[in-house]
């Protein structure tokens, strides 16, 4: 078992909300979800030899279509409900430009969210925001299982492979998980441009706070609009926190990546900022785990 699935079962046994109360299915139903022609996982310079390791779980908005388009209209389906908008041309500039390894997941949060611990309700969400999810409803334990299998596990499979390899060849390794974060919320505005989310490191979000701050021009969020939490966050805790990897979650406001232009802008400011810090962090491999 990989540290990854240790921890996901460990996980789930103490944070069990939902699908522990859902019977098993009559048996009408398939244990497979059909993804047809895409792969939930998406790959940029997997040769990368930068210290960063880019992970983005809100990448894409693609729904399986044996699942048709889980009872929302279309306009419902481009908004940050379904994922995170911008953060894909973020990451990818990013990427290139740092020359780091970037991990994305390319299907909607709505049909699996893959940074949450697939027991928990938010995992497939029956309401995002005040938006009802009908395809959601009334989901059997089977077919929650079937999405994770078909989604979430190979995504994090991925990652999890690569975090190995890297201390195997003992490449110092930062984690750095990619979101964006829409500008109002529940009727809510929020003031943030930039916001760094962290939980146990104390390595690197302190000092992107402060280069961050240093720029002049952001707000900038300390754990805003979102915290890291092992009951609310996935990728963080299992792929970073517990290997003793340095990391941070990055959160960008999605108006100020809307387009293109935005998104160099900030792949541009992030590169800088990050190659920056790049020999502040003191990286070591920490002990294989």
């Amino acid at each position: 078992m990989t540290l990854a699935a240790h921890l996901l079962e460990s996980n789930c046994r103490n944070n069990r909300q939902q699908w522990g109360k859902i019977p098993l299915s009559d048996g009408l139903e398939s244990k497979t979800l059909e993804l047809g022609p895409v792969a939930p996982v998406h790959q940029t310079n997997a040769a990368g030899r930068s210290p960063f390791l880019l992970t983005c779980d809100h990448y894409g908005r693609l729904i399986p279509p044996s699942l048709g388009d889980l009872g929302l209209q279309e306009d419902e389906l481009t908004r940050h409900i379904a994922w995170d908008i911008g953060i894909a041309g973020v990451a990818e500039r990013l990427a290139n430009m740092l020359g780091a390894h970037l991990i994305a997941q390319r299907y909607s949060r709505l049909v699996i969210d893959c940074n949450r611990p697939p027991c928990v309700k938010s995992s497939i969400p029956i309401l995002s925001e005040a938006t009802t999810i009908p395809g959601n409803e009334g989901l059997s334990r089977e077919m929650a299982e079937a999405r994770q299998r078909a989604i979430f596990d190979p995504y994090h499979r991925c990652i999890d492979e690569a975090v190995t390899r890297r201390l195997h060849e003992n490449r110092p390794t930062v984690l750095v998980a990619l979101h964006s974060f829409t500008p109002v919320y529940a009727g809510i505005a929020r003031p943030w441009h930039i916001g760094t989310l962290y939980h146990r490191d104390h390595v690197l979000p302190p000092l992107l706070l402060k280069a961050l701050r240093a720029e002049g021009d952001l707000v900038v969020g300390d754990n805003e609009p979102y915290a890291v939490s092992d009951q609310t966050d996935y990728t963080i805790p299992v792929h970073a926190e517990a290997r003793g990897l340095v990391s941070s979650g990055i959160e960008i406001r999605q108006d100020l990546i809307a387009d293109e232009t935005g998104q160099q802008q900030w792949a541009d400011r992030l590169a800088r900022i990050l190659g920056a810090l790049e020999p502040q962090l003191g990286l070591h491999l920490p002990p294989m785990r």
